[in-house]
């Protein structure tokens, strides 16, 4: 998947995404647009309006866990277009994704901890001195 500026020709199907999602709105052609493409398939879309007082920031967010992993297996391509799009476009970044991937790979559930506690409310735990 890579990201783009809409080109003329992408408008209408951008746009025809926008309202299948119910994300459209009045003036939206006349934006700045850009498009998220698999293959030939827009896949997702920005429009950018213009206001001199707003910045751009993207942000990478904390790993998947036990199912929702299985739910979201392309995370990792997803989360390396925001950091290509970051870099290519200027865009300021935080990406929170290492510092989550230390936290959840330092501590797996100890069981001692656990005891008395249903396997379903928990996926990590860990002790914080005081």
């Amino acid at each position: 998947m890579r990201t783009r500026k809409a080109r003329p020709e992408d408008i209408p199907r951008a746009v025809e995404l926008a309202r299948r999602l119910d994300l459209d709105y009045p003036g939206m052609e006349s934006d700045r647009l850009w498009v998220a493409e698999e293959s030939t398939e827009i896949v997702g879309l920005v429009a950018l309006k213009e206001n001199p007082d707003c910045e751009i920031i993207l942000m990478v967010m904390n790993p998947m866990v036990d199912i929702h992993s299985e739910r979201r297996p392309e995370l990792e391509k997803f989360n390396d277009i925001y950091r290509e799009t970051a870099n290519e476009k200027g865009f300021l970044l935080i990406d929170h994704y290492p510092s989550w991937l230390k936290i959840l790979n330092a501590e797996k559930r100890k069981t001692a901890w656990c005891d008395g506690c249903p396997q379903e409310r928990c996926t990590v735990m860990s002790r914080e001195k005081r």
